[in-house]
């Protein structure tokens, strides 16, 4: 699309409009030819929503924008992302639509970018109106980030949600709602996890304070899962525009680690289109077992986890950690519900990365809930969550789960071999302790599951809690 010179307007628009069949490519680049002298550009779109027949998606089109550094993948051209959140942004030099990055508005070829996210059978129409207003343009601020230090309480468990949406997404809150619902869930740490844009770092630090640390990141929001990008360097951005089948996720995972992130694969058996994770485990730092309110999906994703504890006490390799965050996004979204509890030496970027890292952590659907969970044996040795208790095969080992805050909740402690131990319900004061004699031959580890009551007979109730695993036995 070309736009010719101003000749002493203020603006001009054009409009472009197409047809993508089902089947589509993943993304459709509508070039605009930018004039030198533009100060901004607003873009606004619609598509066609016919009826389909029941069980067949309908169209649904997402969409975003590249500067004149092209749409290169990882390239220096993102401006931004809104998804199928908004039907209408601007980008200049000194402001944007949350979800695009200000910036000057260089001359060359830009680029829309749409997202056939789901097209009906009988194709997606669309109509794009681009704008271009011309005049001397603003100044772009200098971003100020939030710090990566807050004031903590030195080693000891520290409260968070790692995966939240604002505005600056699909999200209806501000920076500034999401804090203060954050302090409300006595939480210690958040992480910023937009989809597919880094366009909210700049807008935390308002929200930072000695009581609570504001991590970056971003949920990059591949069509074969989702992952998140944990606590970034300010100003990260990772790009998501390719498949499993592609071969290109590990690139981006060693980007993630590269800019001080870690790598979470996010509700990996998720129903929505495109949530199920399909890229595998091996370049993962810990996985979203828990994401919002307890549904199936969860428990699914907790099998496979266990699963995979399982297989690695087998083949003597790495384990992978567990998290449990909201993903909240509007009313009534509860942010905190569940967190991840982290034993970090102190309330840090580094140092609450480096406890998630090593699975120290457990996971709670409120500040309400407290545990601790230990193994002892062998002169008195003692093991928390995340770590091994090195004794020989035979030694009596003593498993101990104290908890507060879970009502008439069941505590199960689930080894390699399945749950070897259940106990409850805990009485109504919601505290309690539990405790169970095991050795390392027996139990190559244990972890612990408290649930609620379920009146649905077999079924499990749902998570109130659970841990990550404490290993036995030597190496």
């Amino acid at each position: 699309m070309n736009f010719a010179a101003a000749d002493g307007q203020d603006q001009e628009t054009r409009t472009v409009s197409g047809t993508l069949p089902p089947g589509s490519p993943d993304f459709v680049y509508v070039p605009v030819e930018v004039p030198a002298g533009v100060q901004e550009i607003k873009v606004s779109y619609t598509y066609d929503r016919p009826s389909v027949p029941a069980g067949t998606a309908g169209n649904a089109l997402d969409i975003g924008i590249f500067d004149q550094h092209g749409t290169d993948l990882g390239g220096r051209g993102f401006r931004g992302w809104s998804g199928g959140a908004r039907t209408e942004f601007f980008v200049r030099a000194d402001d944007a639509t949350p979800g695009y990055i200000p910036g000057p508005v260089g001359a060359g070829t830009w680029h829309i970018a749409l997202g056939p996210y789901t097209v009906a059978p009988q194709g997606l129409t669309y109509e794009l109106t681009i704008t271009l207003a011309y005049g001397e343009p603003g100044k772009t601020a200098r971003p100020v980030y939030p710090p990566q230090r807050a004031k903590g309480r030195g080693r000891a468990w520290y409260r968070g949600d790692c995966h939240l949406h604002s505005w600056h997404s699909d999200g209806r809150r501000t920076p500034a709602e999401i804090a203060a619902l954050a302090r409300a869930a006595g939480l210690d740490f958040i992480n910023t996890s937009e989809h597919n844009t880094h366009s909210a770092h700049a807008h935390w630090a308002d929200e930072a304070g000695d009581d609570l640390l504001i991590m970056l990141g971003e949920e990059v929001t591949t069509r074969n899962g989702h992952v998140l990008a944990l606590g970034t360097d300010a100003g990260t951005f990772i790009d998501w525009r390719y498949r499993a089948r592609d071969n290109r996720f590990g690139r981006f995972a060693r980007e993630i680690r590269r800019s001080g992130g870690l790598v979470v694969p996010a509700h990996p058996h998720a129903t929505c289109v495109g949530c199920g994770w399909k890229f595998g485990f091996g370049e993962a730092d810990a996985v979203e077992v828990w994401n919002g309110p307890y549904t199936p999906d969860d428990e699914v994703t907790l099998a496979e986890w266990d699963n995979q504890l399982v297989a690695s006490v087998r083949e003597g390799r790495d384990w992978l950690p567990a998290m449990g965050n909201s993903d909240a996004h509007r009313d009534p979204d509860a942010v905190g519900t569940p967190q991840t509890v982290v034993l970090a030496d102190d309330l840090t970027r580094e140092a609450v990365q480096d406890g998630i890292r090593a699975g120290r952590s457990y996971v709670a659907e409120s500040k309400n809930v407290s545990l601790t969970f230990t193994a002892t044996g062998g002169r008195a040795r003692q093991a928390g969550i995340g770590e091994r208790l090195d004794v020989d095969p035979d030694t009596p080992v003593t498993i101990r789960l104290e908890a507060s805050g879970t009502p008439r909740c069941t505590v199960s402690f689930v080894t390699d071999q399945g749950v070897l131990k259940t106990s409850g319900p805990l009485p109504v004061t919601g505290s309690g302790v539990v405790e169970w004699q095991t050795t390392p031959a027996y139990a190559a580890y244990v972890r612990a599951e408290l649930r609620h009551e379920t009146a649905a007979g077999p079924l499990p109730g749902a998570l109130a809690a659970f841990t990550n695993p404490i290993f036995l036995g030597r190496r």
